[in-house]
């Protein structure tokens, strides 16, 4: 063991979590992966021991002011760490939910995007196609200038009204005014010029739109003229709005200044260009319908009429019969306008014509009826509730109504977030959002042009975004742009685009995101800790991100990398294996060295699958299935090229491709709500698709994807498996119990006035504030940590009483429990998950990634499947280790053997071997993916050659 603490990290004693008292040490500048089975205490060293003290250390050179706006960090329970750099944590969990978070914003590159479009941007007129010009006081006094310099005589004019119909005492009002402020003697009226006496004596037509200007000065060409020149423009810009006319009155020609953006056509007006006009965060930029959301909420027909079958009569406007207040109201209103319009009420709605139909959502204009003798419009259902839902005080009222609100983009900016006026502005030809749209790789290609082309085309026109000093100014902006676009190519994200939402990210794609901002950083001497970044990458965007570590570390930086991924490890400087086993048979250092020292270690499971001695076995055969045939026609969801996909049914079935290439859409965003939509009457509507065949030859769907099942520490696998519920009805059962009249309910840790302990409301712990230091948590001293209060913990089960269960390992309640189905059953898939380790009371905040993902899948797989189930899974491999990835196909195998089928979306290689049937989408990700590029078993897959899938799979499939 290295014993430096400039060349290592000392780790002396670590006792977090499951950690037993170990000590380790992690050579610096080099590519550290931690590993281990899942739950063996893998984040608990690397995120909950090192870089918690990392952080903690940081926050302790502030002064205790700053820190109370910090998140604090417990000291870890270990005795020494030495060497410690400054840590730096990129993890999946720290994702960001804020809609309004973009790949854009988290890189920064939108902010230099607003920068460019504030500093070169051209605004264009949607209605003439033309260039809008602006100028700056100083550029028009200069320009003034310059033309009495050139012996032009010219006359300065504020405008005060331009083709405007208005009563005659308006234009004298002005005009008097004017000569007060002003000391003026002439005036321009329809272009002709007039002394103010004259002009006082006219007698124009007030139906004609008119025109009139003020004369502030004019210049012919002594000195004395031109020294005035700048206090003549400003008070002329001043009288004028921000507008002045120059006339050449000799030769009849003249020319309209204006300091904001105007259209020289049809004279609209654009606000002056500021970053804070690109910002969708700003009210300035945002759009006013979504406020910068791209999204609004509407009202959804198919939510306010879900039963087409009933009349409307009985109710079929759900919405109106639901919240309350009202429904009489709305019962005469809607009798009142059908028999006015002569519509049946005892007609099923499907039944009706489509006219009508729109008349019942969107009302009938301004036609009047009498309702409880009062004269009402009808406005419609659709007008009605989003009126309510926009004017309403109540939170109850506006969820009711939500319940029939579905998220569309926006009508007014198309997606865009931004307002009309800031999508006008252009830059070589494009908007910002159309940049934004781009994907990275030919968002790089544009700025790269702008670069290359920039010197042939200055001169042309400033309102292309190309002025006079546009290289000065865009050189540097788009110098920092190409490196953080080029650093996310490097993390294999070439297929994102800026406006992609970040809570629409996988964990993968959201810690490859911010490893990019890092690389861009260029920072030394610090401590990386990552959270498999390898997760959702195709093999062949792997070596890319291997690649993008060894770049952080040459730049003298440590990484350290909590991963599963075989290719990482094999390149790494170092490893570091954790386990034997997980949770409490875990936390022991069990082998670390370099990967070749790794594979000769025998007590290394690492060791054994990196050298082969322990290999995950293909079937010899692939099973046929029963024939029949799941169908997805036409999907045209997001990059899907109009694709129909049959999936065989009765299989195991792999969707695979690059990252990006489709896969979600296909499979999550149409197929999964397809079916739940059809299954369950879910809200959320399905992507764009013609239609799903085959639907007759399944019963149910169960779809497990990676959202964690919760986010407090009163959820644990007893509560989230519902095996808590069976426990607590054992317990409410013995005579004891129905002697004192206790139910379940004096069972549970979350009703309050039953059996938790009330001095810390069934947690166990109670919390001390502790201002700008970490809040401390303190044993309850009621109950000892128990949760329960005596009268609970006074009823036993076999010499067990409720907080004993709650402690037990899933193994040990299993036993405890073997005699009652109903738990030991439940208990039963949760060990064949690899989770028999796990306390059934251990709050979920502490468990991995792949704990809480194998506790969803578990909690699915113990409903009875019928042998026509439809299982979906998404990247169920996350966070497992190789021996709990063969672990888990032991486990799909059972339900497929058993008729059903399972549908997994996969990157890994071991998975995607031992499939009977494989869909491979590409060729490649984003607008260039979403074809069907491959069929068939693996071995077929393998011999396919415009699949990149097939190169991985060969080795595997010689036989």
């Amino acid at each position: 063991m290295l014993k430096n603490p400039s060349q290592s990290i000392e780790i002396r004693g670590a006792r977090v979590h499951n950690l037993k008292n170990i000590s380790v040490s992690i050579p610096k500048n080099k590519l550290v992966v931690i590993t281990g089975l899942s739950g063996s205490g893998k984040s608990s060293l690397a995120f909950d021991t090192l870089y918690a003290e990392g952080q903690r250390r940081y926050a302790e050179s502030l002064s205790s002011y700053a820190r109370q706006f910090l998140d604090s960090h417990d000291k870890p329970d270990v005795d020494e760490i030495q060497g410690l750099s400054p840590t730096i944590a990129i993890d999946q969990r720290s994702n960001t939910q804020n809609p309004r978070s973009t790949v854009g914003t988290v890189t920064e590159i939108y902010d230099y995007l607003r920068l460019l479009f504030s500093r070169l941007g051209g605004v264009m007129c949607s209605d003439c196609n033309q260039p809008a010009q602006g100028f700056t006081s100083g550029q028009i006094i200069e320009s003034v200038r310059r033309m009495v310099n050139e012996g032009h005589a010219v006359r300065v004019l504020a405008p005060l009204y331009r083709l405007q119909k208005e009563p005659w005492e308006s234009y004298e009002e002005a005009v008097q005014q004017a000569r007060a402020t002003l000391d003026t003697k002439l005036v321009r009226f329809d272009r002709h010029y007039y002394t103010i006496e004259e002009f006082l004596s006219l007698v124009p037509n007030p139906s004609v739109p008119h025109m009139l200007e003020i004369v502030v000065a004019e210049f012919q060409t002594s000195k004395k003229e031109k020294a005035d020149l700048t206090g003549s423009i400003e008070r002329a810009l001043e009288f004028g709005n921000g507008l002045v006319i120059v006339d050449h009155f000799q030769n009849h020609h003249e020319m309209l200044f204006s300091v904001e953006p105007r259209c020289p056509r049809c004279g609209k007006r654009f606000p002056p260009l500021e970053p804070r006009s690109f910002s969708f965060n700003s009210p300035h930029g945002a759009c006013s319908r979504c406020m910068g959301l791209g999204v609004t909420l509407e009202v959804d027909k198919d939510l306010v009429i879900p039963n087409p079958r009933l009349t409307l009569a009985q109710g079929a406007i759900q919405p109106w019969m639901r919240i309350t207040g009202n429904q009489q109201w709305y019962t005469h209103l809607l009798h009142a306008m059908a028999g006015a319009q002569h519509i049946s009420m005892d007609t099923p709605v499907e039944q009706l014509p489509r006219k009508v139909l729109q008349m019942v959502m969107s009302g009938t204009g301004k036609q009047v009826y009498e309702v409880d003798g009062k004269q009402v419009l009808f406005e419609g259902v659709i007008t009605n509730l989003m009126m309510r839902h926009r004017e309403t005080t109540s939170d109850y009222v506006r969820k009711e109504i939500e319940e029939y609100m579905r998220e569309q983009t926006c009508s007014l900016c198309n997606g865009d977030r931004l307002k009309q006026e800031s999508l006008e502005v252009r830059v070589f030809e494009k908007n910002i959002a159309e940049i934004c749209a781009l994907p990275i790789d030919e968002a790089v290609v544009f700025l790269r042009s702008i670069t290359h082309g920039q010197g042939e085309k200055r001169g042309k026109t400033t309102t292309l975004g190309v002025a006079s000093l546009g290289e000065q100014v865009s050189t540097p902006l788009i110098k920092e742009m190409l490196k953080r676009l080029t650093a996310l190519e490097r993390v294999g994200l070439t297929y994102v685009s800026l406006n992609l939402a970040m809570h629409t990210l996988s964990g993968g794609e959201a810690q490859r995101v911010r490893l990019s901002t890092q690389l861009s950083t260029g920072l030394t001497g610090v401590i990386y800790v990552l959270d498999e970044p390898s997760i959702g990458l195709h093999p062949r965007d792997m070596d890319k991100l291997v690649d993008t570590l060894m770049e952080l570390r040459d730049l003298g930086n440590t990484v350290v990398v909590v991963e599963h991924d075989e290719a990482i490890m094999r390149r790494a400087d170092y490893i570091i294996d954790v386990g034997p086993g997980a949770g409490v048979y875990g936390g022991k250092l069990i082998a670390q060295g370099t990967p070749a020292e790794i594979m000769k270690d025998k007590a290394s499971i690492t060791g054994a699958f990196l050298s082969r001695r322990e290999e995950i076995e293909c079937a010899h055969t692939r099973r046929k299935g029963n024939g029949k045939m799941l169908t997805i026609e036409k999907a045209t969801a997001f990059n899907l090229k109009n694709i129909t996909v049959d999936l065989p049914l009765a299989r195991l079935v792999c969707v695979t491709g690059v990252s990006g290439s489709g896969k979600s859409s296909l499979i999550i965003d149409v197929l999964s709500k397809a079916l739940t939509k059809h299954f369950y009457h879910a809200k959320e509507a399905p992507a764009a698709h013609a239609g799903i065949k085959g639907l007759e030859h399944i019963d149910k769907v169960i779809a497990i994807d990676q959202t964690p099942i919760g986010r407090t520490p009163r959820s644990n696998p007893a509560t989230y498996t519902g095996v808590f519920t069976a426990i607590r009805d054992v317990f409410a059962a013995l005579p004891e119990a129905r002697m004192r009249g206790y139910a379940a309910g004096k069972f549970s840790f979350n009703v309050k006035g039953g059996g938790r302990c009330e001095a810390c409301a069934g947690d166990g712990y109670t919390q001390i504030p502790m201002q700008f230091l970490s809040d401390v948590f303190v044993e309850c001293p009621e109950c000892n940590g128990k949760r329960y209060n005596n009268e609970a913990l006074e009823i036993h089960y076999n010499g067990k009483n409720i907080a004993d269960v709650l402690k037990m390992t899933v193994e040990e309640a299993r036993r405890f429990f073997s005699t009652i189905p109903a738990i030991y059953e439940k208990l039963q898939i949760l060990n064949e998950v690899g989770l028999g380790y796990l306390e059934l009371g251990q709050p979920a905040t502490t468990l991995s990634g792949g704990e809480a993902q194998r506790v969803k899948l578990a909690t699915e797989l113990s409903r009875r499947s019928t042998g026509k189930t439809l299982y979906i899974l998404d990247e169920p491999t996350t966070g497992l280790h190789l021996a709990d990835i063969k672990q888990l196909l032991g486990v799909l195998n059972q339900l497929v053997d058993r008729g059903n089928t399972v549908l997994i979306i996969e990157h890994n290689i071991e998975v995607i071997k031992c499939a009977d049937w494989i869909i491979d989408l590409g060729p490649e990700g984003g607008v260039r993916g979403g074809e069907v590029v491959a069929e068939g078993t693996p071995e077929q897959i393998a011999k396919n050659k415009r699949s990149v899938t097939s190169g991985y799979l060969k080795s595997f499939c010689k036989k």
